[in-house]
């Protein structure tokens, strides 16, 4: 017996539910790949740069250390009490370093694995965006290197008196250097975020000057969280580059922001 229109498209409709869905399954399968093999190049990215990182660790040890020891007291030195302390701290350092190496090549990553779901135009950002990244990644590492973490350090070894010793350890002193050393990088990536969602039509500097009393509050009290002293100073000195990236930001939103199309004639 010839198969009722009904039951005709009932199979029709199940086969293709199944197709769709072996579809969908082998499309989520080829993004997983794809993250795995961006993972794998992110990785071995890090992995060379802690080996160039580590053929010069002496001069990178010297660079890092050299602001920490010169607020501490005279004769004053970092120090550790664990036997392998000293040796872990090298291989820190020198994978913080490559991790600075290699982080063209991890936002080039990321990009490509995101630019899939982007329009045609969109892609052609690429090196824009990598270059903006690095860019204020690095220059916010820098002002926290040259003299945010300096402050902040000098003003904890100023406690030191007749009856209490300054004798931070040394793991303890380059935790704290880290976090503010990814913060003040994090922080300054605000003019990239702002030139992306200007180029999608989500943010405006109209906008961004007609709200520009929230944003400097938001911005003191992201500098109150990230300081680790409670003095005001080294929450200006962390706040006030805030304030400039956001009036940079305004200017990036003004020159790269969405144009309308012209109206026809």
């Amino acid at each position: 017996m010839s198969p009722t229109p009904g039951s005709f498209d009932e199979d029709d409709a199940t086969a293709d539910d199944g197709t769709s869905a072996e579809s969908a399954r082998m499309s989520f399968l080829d993004h997983l790949d794809e993250l795995r093999r961006r993972l794998v190049v992110s990785v071995s990215s890090i992995l060379v740069g802690f080996l160039i990182a580590f053929f010069f660790i002496d001069r990178i040890f010297g660079f890092v250390m050299r602001p920490l020891q010169r607020v501490l007291p005279d004769g004053g030195k970092l120090v550790y009490t664990e036997p392998a302390e000293a040796f872990l701290l090298y291989m820190k350092i020198a994978f913080l370093v490559g991790l600075f190496i290699a982080l063209p090549v991890i936002l080039f990553e990321l990009w490509m694995f995101i630019a899939p779901g982007l329009y045609s135009h969109e892609k052609k950002f690429a090196i824009p965006f990598v270059v903006f990244a690095t860019f204020f990644f690095v220059s916010g590492a820098a002002f926290s290197h040259y003299m945010v973490f300096p402050w902040a350090w000098g003003f904890f070894a100023s406690f030191t008196t007749d009856y209490m010793a300054f004798m931070p350890k040394i793991d303890a002193v380059f935790s704290l250097y880290v976090r503010m050393l990814l913060a003040m990088g994090a922080v300054f990536q605000l003019p990239t975020l702002v030139f992306f969602l200007a180029r999608i039509g989500l943010v405006t500097p109209g906008f961004m000057i007609k709200n520009t009393k929230y944003a400097i509050l938001i911005i003191f009290i992201i500098a109150a969280v990230l300081t680790p002293s409670p003095d005001i100073i080294t929450q200006v000195l962390m706040a006030a580059p805030m304030i400039l990236l956001y009036g940079l930001s305004i200017l990036i939103a003004w020159l790269f922001q969405k144009r309308k199309p012209a109206p026809e004639a």
